[in-house]
């Protein structure tokens, strides 16, 4: 496939108009970047916090590198190529020459990716200082200082404690020191491997480099810091041995040539498709991946432990059974859920909250009523990626009616809409269809501050959320992570998340959270079509009707409207709430 270039964006209508603001790949385009002075050996630079080894990969190929210790780089103010060739014109050269001039030094932003010139302190979209911390504690670093400040506060802390006598502070521990698996019911597993960092684009895939992929290695980084620095890891949680998914565990899923497409050798190392790039590891890691989440869910089945949250890359909810797609290869919930129903669980529910629709999952399970599929997500009238999960997309043959899809057409979804969500359609359906094996696509990029999803949801949400599932499958879940792009929202989520799967209460929402009048009438639709087939909504949807045809007719459903500013406010929070409680709820 060649090379992808600024250019190619009209090949892709959809990229063209105002929903390009909304694909995944609009960071890498519009980081697009002269890549002349890219000449440096490509080094996978593996994190030393986390126990990872510097290695460089075709030296032979590359022995002109640039000059690493200059901190500041340029990025052109237009979106031509400079890659010239010896038959080039004079006057393209002086074109060239004359855009190498029009260059401003820049720098990208750790936590959201986004550019600022250099003479900006904090970024201007996300307001992350230029040298944060944000690698070494997660979303416990200020965002607002620099990294040195951590090391110099860690340093005076050990000195404290060595003058008052007490142990010495030691180093963040790195994941490798967790210990094993020890069956145990009860236990949370997490599923993590450092061959997942070996995938990376070549050219852009550290903020040194240029340009910025949003599925960066530097995702998991922030997350497992963030664990760590919350005391989460690796005290209270039980790691698995990481393994590689099979290739019998894969074709459960995926076709022959899909797989054989995925580990086939490529030539352009950074070329793979216009939104997914690939290296020598990619497939490695893909596979550690599909094997970690795969060898959670057996462990679950197997009752070895409560529930489990795999930390992997590359994502997998847009892989489709015959290709790679949105930064996954392969779909990892999906082979979780074949490998589940392989060790003896007849029914697994799929709740996918990333804020783009897991189009491959629902392809694989379109026609399974064996697995319930129910996606949230961003949908804006098929303008949004991956420009499917409409309400009316049910499923066909004996799956009909087992994939459920609750789009938002709007932007700035937060915790009222989720949570109502959660409440009259993910919970009813999902305690009729009473599954063996609850996973969760557990996507942040619907979180506040996310540079793609531009939602609202908080930490907070996202941990209501995980605790309204674990009353579903015995409190059998499998929380598999999958996008999500803002760091310190990544990290912050994922802690909140796994805080509820040891246990702990998430506490009660602000009481000011509410569902916005879009957000219901999107639930509002999906329970007019859902209802055909579950029973659960079908009383939901009288009420509804009843309201409606109420209003229609006239009928004073909350009493005279100046009893709520008057002597008589009393009087109406009683009408509203006791004699009409049904015109009380959200909807």
């Amino acid at each position: 496939m060649p090379a992808f270039s600024p250019s190619s964006i009209f090949a892709f209508p959809f990229l063209s108009g105002a929903s390009s603001l909304r694909h995944p790949a609009i960071l890498f385009v519009q980081g697009f970047v002269h890549l002349d002075s890219m000449k440096g050996s490509v080094s996978s630079r593996l994190s030393s916090k986390h126990g990872r080894v510097l290695k460089d990969e075709d030296a032979n190929s590359a022995s002109d590198s640039t000059d690493d210790d200059d901190e500041d780089y340029s990025i052109s103010m237009d979106y031509q190529s400079s890659d010239t060739g010896e038959d080039d014109t004079a006057d393209e050269k002086a074109e060239d020459d004359a855009n190498h001039k029009t260059r401003v030094p820049c720098w990208h932003c750790k936590n959201c990716t986004a550019r600022n010139i250099c003479s900006k302190i904090l970024c201007g979209v996300c307001r992350e200082h230029r040298e944060s911390g944000i690698l070494l504690q997660g979303h416990r670093a200020p965002s607002h200082l620099p990294a040195k400040f951590l090391e110099q506060v860690q340093n005076l802390k050990e000195e404290l404690s060595c003058q008052d006598g007490r142990i010495k502070l030691t180093a963040t521990p790195t994941l490798a020191s967790v210990g094993c698996i020890s069956e145990c019911e009860s236990c949370t597993l997490v599923g993590y491997d450092e061959r997942m960092l070996l995938h990376f684009q070549i050219q852009g895939h550290s903020i040194d480099d240029r340009p910025v992929h949003p599925e960066r290695p530097n995702r998991l980084e922030a997350l497992l810091s963030g664990l760590f620095a919350d005391g989460l890891l690796p005290g209270r949680c039980e790691k698995i041995v990481a393994r590689e998914a099979t290739h019998d565990e894969l074709e459960m899923v995926h076709t022959k040539g899909h797989i054989e497409f995925v580990e086939a050798p490529i030539d352009d190392a950074n070329g793979y498709t216009f939104d997914t790039y690939k290296n020598n590891h990619s497939a490695l890691a893909a596979k550690v991946a599909a094997g970690i989440c795969a060898e959670l869910a057996l462990s679950i089945i197997r009752h070895k432990a409560r529930n489990g949250f795999a930390l992997v890359r590359p994502p997998g909810h847009h892989a489709e059974a015959f290709g790679v797609k949105g930064f996954c290869y392969y779909n990892n919930a999906a082979v979780a859920a074949r490998v589940a129903q392989k060790a003896g669980a007849k029914k697994v529910l799929i709740v996918d909250w990333d804020v783009h629709h897991g189009n491959g999952t629902q392809d694989i399970f379109n026609s399974d009523p064996s697995v319930l599929y129910i996606s949230l997500h961003r949908y804006d009238a098929s303008y949004f990626y991956p420009q499917s999960g409409s309400v009316h997309e049910v499923g066909f043959g004996f799956g009909e009616g087992f994939s459920v899809n609750i789009p938002w057409n709007f932007s700035g979804v937060g915790d009222g809409d989720y949570i109502n969500a959660f409440l009259h359609i993910v919970l009813p359906i999902a305690r009729q269809f009473s599954p063996d094996l609850t996973i969760i696509s557990a996507g942040f990029d619907a979180a506040i501050d996310d540079p793609l999803g531009l939602c609202k949801v908080t930490p907070a949400g996202f941990a209501h959320m995980t605790h309204l599932l674990t009353s579903l499958s015995k409190g059998r879940v499998l929380v598999v992570l999958e996008g999500g792009y803002n760091l310190r929202s990544v990290s912050a989520s994922a802690a909140a998340v796994l805080k509820v799967l040891l246990g702990e209460n998430p506490g009660s929402l602000p009481e000011n959270v509410r569902p916005t009048q879009a957000g219901k009438k999107a639930i509002r639709d999906v329970i007019a079509v859902q209802s055909r087939y579950w029973t659960a909504l079908k009383t939901k949807l009288a009420r509804t009707q009843t309201k409606e045809r109420d209003l229609k007719k006239g009928v004073a459903v909350h009493g005279p409207i100046w009893f709520k500013w008057g002597r008589r406010k009393l009087v109406y929070a009683h009408w509203c709430k006791v004699l009409y409680p049904r015109y009380h709820s959200p909807w």
